[in-house]
């Protein structure tokens, strides 16, 4: 399906979080993000969010970087050229070397676009089956171990299926065990966001005993060598997060056997396309696959719950309702969590839900338009 693009803007938000967000590489208290508008000569439009936040620590990537280069490489180049479908996007793109998450974010909304015209879901047009997906909840570190306790709680009296914490040396082993005493049959993992190195494996190893999921990203941002070595060591399984960039890593770090578990985020592998290879590549060698988020907000949320609506994802995702972020998303309807856990996914035409431009101004600090 051809897509000839006449108009681009891009809102600059920032947004204040309910309730702080830490990690292993610091604490997060305000949204920074890019909302995308596409509107193509036929009057329809895509929207879309480009994940970069307002620091270089989960990636190199921030909202600056993103802003450049979206409007500097990419939005002059989609501008002048008619694509026959959104393959030939990522054609466009790549000599671009990295900045997956501005990539991301044009593609997304090029998608939103196809489905509106295709009278599609985005989920029924990646080929999603589900109608609702399990819904897990992420918990940054907190000031002390009973805070945290008293969070998991008020988690679970919501209906979260899933339980993932942050853990960083010295914020580890005990904090494991006090959770695994107060909720023993919970569904758990633990995110190390790359704080540890091989010589913590003794410390790694000790996480054994208290039946997790699985441990996220615990070695170096960059590694799959090792994180191969280190699998060999734990009974715990291993996920990879920021290691699988693209499904070029996702096909070395399975032929070196890093991973039991690959976490998919489409903003850090450059979009649907790649996400969906490399969902692929994980069905087809045995791994277990999920999608993962980064505190987007509704409309970056739609894509995550449309990826997580493909019959072959087994684990809980990072997907939570909007209230877990924000006093008010800039969706309408927000994202709400059932009462058994999970998430409804849309059937309406593109990503489902339709854009709060009055919530969306509230938080927009820059904007930037581009047209043909």
């Amino acid at each position: 399906m051809a897509i000839e693009v006449c108009r681009v803007k891009l809102y600059w938000l920032k947004m204040p979080l309910k309730r702080f967000f830490e990690t292993s590489f610091g604490k997060t208290l305000w949204k920074h993000c890019i909302v995308v508008e596409i509107n193509d000569v036929d009057g329809y439009t895509g929207w879309s969010e480009i994940v970069a936040g307002e620091g270089p620590w989960y990636s190199y990537e921030t909202v600056e970087t993103a802003w450049h280069i979206v409007s500097k490489y990419i939005i002059p180049l989609l501008l002048k050229r008619k694509l026959e479908n959104i393959d030939e996007y990522i054609e466009m793109v790549k000599p671009i070397r990295g900045h997956n998450m501005a990539k991301a974010g044009i593609e997304m909304a090029l998608w939103d676009i196809v489905a509106k015209r295709s009278r599609k879901s985005l989920s029924q047009i990646i080929g999603g089956k589900r109608d609702r997906i399990v819904s897990g909840v992420s918990i940054g570190i907190q000031r002390d171990i009973k805070t945290l306790l008293k969070i998991i709680e008020e988690y679970l009296i919501q209906g979260y299926s899933r339980i993932k914490v942050k853990i960083k040396p010295g914020w580890d082993i005990d904090v494991v065990k006090n959770i695994r005493e107060s909720f023993p049959d919970i569904m758990l993992q633990v995110d190390a966001n790359a704080a540890y190195t091989l010589n913590d494996t003794k410390v790694l190893k000790k996480m054994d005993k208290y039946n997790l999921l699985m441990i996220e990203q615990p070695l170096y941002y960059d590694d799959i060598i090792d994180h191969s070595k280190l699998r060999k060591k734990l009974d715990t399984p291993i996920c990879l997060d920021e290691s699988i960039k693209t499904p070029y890593h996702a096909e070395k770090a399975i032929e070196i056997n890093s991973c039991d578990i690959i976490n998919i985020k489409p903003g850090r592998v450059g979009g649907i396309i790649n996400s969906l290879e490399i969902y692929n590549l994980c069905v087809r060698n045995g791994l277990g696959v999920w999608i993962g988020g980064m505190l987007e907000t509704g409309i970056g949320r739609a894509y995550l719950v449309a990826l997580a609506s493909l019959s072959k994802i087994s684990y809980p995702n990072d997907i939570s309702a909007s209230n877990r972020y924000f006093e008010k998303d800039i969706v309408d309807p927000e994202w709400r969590l059932n009462k058994d856990g999970t998430i409804s996914v849309p059937d309406k035409p593109g990503i489902g839900v339709n854009i709060d431009i009055d919530e969306l101004n509230k938080w927009t600090i820059k904007v930037n338009k581009f047209t043909k």
